[in-house]
Parts: structure tokens; C-alpha cells; sequence
């Protein structure tokens, strides 16, 4: 991923927290493997409406990243993008079933998110993009 200090919605842009990168190491095959996941938000545009939404990138990669950014940097493949979690169109709140428990939490995000749009939502650094 690249870190970009302007916003284009065209080009797919997420803000991550850094502080919540996670994983585990797998050491048991020939490369250690790590497999990490970052809370992320971004905006896309569904019928012409703008929506928030948060959740997660993930990936799998050769050895543990020193830190957030090194993870971010190596991550090169956008087939997954984000693990949407929750979103937010200013009307109604969606969630996938994993995560229903946590819609107050995610609209106490989400719902500042989309009424500052595009700046970037406190305590999340961006914009980062495949």
C-alpha cells in the first residue's frame, strides 16, 4: 500500500489505526508466515451515496512486520480490500453477522465519519491505498 496526503474516493483510500495491528506467527513451515489483520475505515459510493464503513485489512506475509507501517508497505494485493465490518449511508447502519453486537460502536465512528467527509476520522492515519 501507498500512503497518499490527499483524498481521492476514485482511488480507494483506508485509514487505519495503527495501534491495532495483530497476528500471529506461523513458524512450523519452511518461511515463517504472519498473518495480520488493522482496524481500517474508508468511504465508498454505492448508487450515488456516500457511505462509511469499518472494519479490517488483512494479510499474509513472509516474517512479522516491525510495526503497522512495514505491514501497510507490504501489503500489495487489493483483491481482498477491507473486511467490512460495519457501514454507514446516513439513513441505515448495516453489520455482517459477526459483528451486530457492536453497533453502537461503530456508528459512534461512522456516523461523524460521513458527516466530516473526507477528512480523516480522529485517532486514524491515512489515506492509505493499493
Amino acid at each position: 500500500m501507498l500512503r497518499e496526503a490527499r483524498f481521492r474516493i476514485s482511488r480507494s483510500p483506508y485509514a487505519v489505526d495503527l495501534l491495532t495491528l495483530r497476528g500471529t506467527l506461523d513458524t512450523t513451515g519452511l518461511n515463517p508466515v504472519y498473518r495480520g489483520t488493522i482496524n481500517a475505515v474508508w468511504f465508498r459510493r454505492r448508487k450515488s451515496t456516500t457511505i462509511a464503513c469499518i472494519g479490517t485489512l488483512w494479510d499474509f506475509q513472509d516474517g512479522k512486520p516491525a510495526d503497522a507501517e512495514e505491514f501497510l508497505t507490504r501489503l500489495i494485493d487489493s483483491r481482498p480490500g477491507g473486511r467490512c465490518h460495519g457501514r454507514w449511508d446516513g439513513i441505515s447502519y448495516w453489520a455482517d453477522n459477526e459483528h451486530r453486537e457492536q453497533r453502537e460502536a461503530h456508528l459512534a465512528v461512522l456516523r461523524p465519519m460521513l458527516v466530516n467527509y473526507p477528512e480523516i476520522p480522529p485517532n486514524f492515519d491515512g489515506w492509505w491505498r493499493f
